[in-house]
């Protein structure tokens, strides 16, 4: 039976070897298409759809006319997809840094877990688009009311991600380390963290996509510049082309920046043996 190029760079993490880029790339790719193949064929009935029925591209604009605008403001466009990608990442570092060190200190005192964890959980259930207003009231529209809303936003699924996996560790591989006299700060970095990485892609994954929705929902809120302003503009100008065209480059973000994480996950596999998928 043949193996798959994802079992193929498991095997050699597991063996001890690095897996080379290439296969990695090879291993995403192949992952990938099959969603690309989807997106194409929907794309084709979109506009045969349209074109069949005579639907009034007011209402609802052709993929050939969004496209085409794509190409006409692509000057513009891109323009506002590199405010929109530079406040994802940033917010997606931040989120990063904040989940991961609020796990740790969850995870590290058990009297911080009973105190703060139902604070985390309300925290996520609260409405974002209500708190984008707030924080321009606070913050100004300068970057950090978009940068404190997609740390609100993302932050939540790595926080508990890395729970979990710094919680999954083997019971007696902690008694074990117990009994040689380890600290639980050298179980929890040499063991427990290695161990939770897998889980913290997870949520990294995640919260990728969750930073586009912030970034974009903050620019809603208040912006001059950033797709999500663009989109907003549009819709008051009853520019349902434009409109579309920086929906379609949103969309084509958070794919790039998820299809990303992921790579980077297949390659650190390769190279890390403790990072492995939790199916494997």
């Amino acid at each position: 039976m043949a193996i798959s190029t994802d079992a193929k760079i498991a095997n050699k993490a597991r063996a001890g070897g690095g897996a080379e880029p290439g296969e990695a790339i090879r291993a995403w790719w192949s992952r990938a298409w099959p969603s690309i193949l989807v997106f194409l064929g929907a794309f084709v009935v979109w506009e045969l759809v349209v074109r069949v029925f005579g639907i009034s591209n007011f209402v609802l604009a052709k993929p050939s006319e969004f496209l085409a605008e794509i190409v006409e403001s692509r000057e513009s466009l891109l323009e506002a997809a590199w405010v929109t990608t530079q406040e994802i990442l940033y917010g997606f570092l931040l989120s990063v840094a904040a989940g991961v060190t609020i796990a740790v200190a969850v995870v590290r005192f058990s009297w911080l877990e009973r105190a703060v964890y139902p604070l985390i959980v309300l925290f996520q259930v609260v409405p974002k688009v209500a708190l984008a207003p707030i924080f321009i009231l606070w913050f100004g529209y300068g970057l950090a009311p978009k940068l404190t809303l997609i740390v609100v936003m993302a932050f939540f699924p790595i926080t508990l991600n890395q729970i979990v996996g710094l919680k999954a560790v083997d019971q007696d591989l902690l008694l074990l380390m117990r009994s040689v006299g380890s600290s639980r700060n050298q179980i929890l970095t040499r063991i427990q963290i290695p161990a939770s990485l897998p889980y913290l892609f997870a949520g990294m994954r995640i919260a990728i996509t969750l930073a586009v929705i912030g970034a974009v929902v903050a620019e809603f809120a208040g912006a001059e510049k950033g797709l999500g302003y663009l989109i907003q503009f549009a819709s008051t100008q009853l520019d349902t082309p434009l409109m579309f065209a920086a929906l379609t480059l949103v969309s084509v973000l958070g794919l790039v920046l998820y299809y990303g994480m992921s790579l980077v996950e297949l390659v650190l596999r390769g190279r890390f043996p403790h990072i492995r998928s939790e199916t494997e």
